[in-house]
């Protein structure tokens, strides 16, 4: 993949596939795939990416050997035919088989909703409405089954859903100090030492 240092002169006049998308490769900005147009936002702030590392670190030691949870790649969420302009979210964690990774990564080609067992939004203060209702339907749609958004203001908050056929997502309460979770795996997670 070859790196871009600047946005494509196209943008906002033509309509990106997943696979075009895929096609740019590294870029020095922070962007997703929105029904084919890309969005670009600004960089993670010092406690939102702190606060994913650190999660990260929680999961990892608690996870089956078979599931690794990965920082901010592209994940193709397949909600159209291919040739359509899709849509292409990186979300700040997510939680996958490693042979599905692996496999991925072999093929060069992005993470598909369907490999993804967890996926994890922290809010940020311009992705707010985004994280909370677009992305949840969005997630919802692709077929993945859990979805938490991490909210690192004060008190440091995680909500947690999980999809249902009837309802789409649906939760149990937002979570402070202490998330335990039985489903996609048991896991417990101190939200108090996110930001430590």
């Amino acid at each position: 993949m070859t790196t871009m240092d600047q946005l494509p002169l196209d943008l906002g006049t033509r309509l990106y596939t997943a696979a075009d998308y895929a096609a740019l490769g590294e870029t020095d900005y922070w962007s997703e795939l929105q029904e084919g147009k890309i969005v670009v936002s600004p960089h993670p702030s010092y406690n939102h990416g702190m606060a994913c590392f650190e999660l990260s670190v929680q999961l990892r030691s608690q996870l089956p050997p078979n599931l690794v949870a990965l920082l901010g790649l592209d994940l193709d969420l397949a909600l159209v035919p291919e040739d359509q302009p899709g849509t292409v979210r990186r979300p700040d964690l997510m939680i996958v088989d490693r042979a599905d990774r692996k496999s991925a990564s072999a093929e060069g080609r992005l993470l598909r909703a369907s490999e993804v067992v967890l996926v994890v939004e922290t809010v940020s203060p311009g992705s707010r409405r985004t994280d909370y209702r677009i992305k949840r339907d969005e997630y919802a749609d692709a077929g993945i089954e859990h979805y938490w958004i991490l909210d690192v203001d004060e008190p440091i908050s995680l909500l947690a859903f999980h999809r249902t056929e009837e309802f789409g997502y649906v939760d149990n309460g937002e979570a402070t100090d202490t998330f335990t979770a039985s489903e996609p795996v048991p896991l417990t997670i101190d939200l108090t030492t996110l930001l430590d």
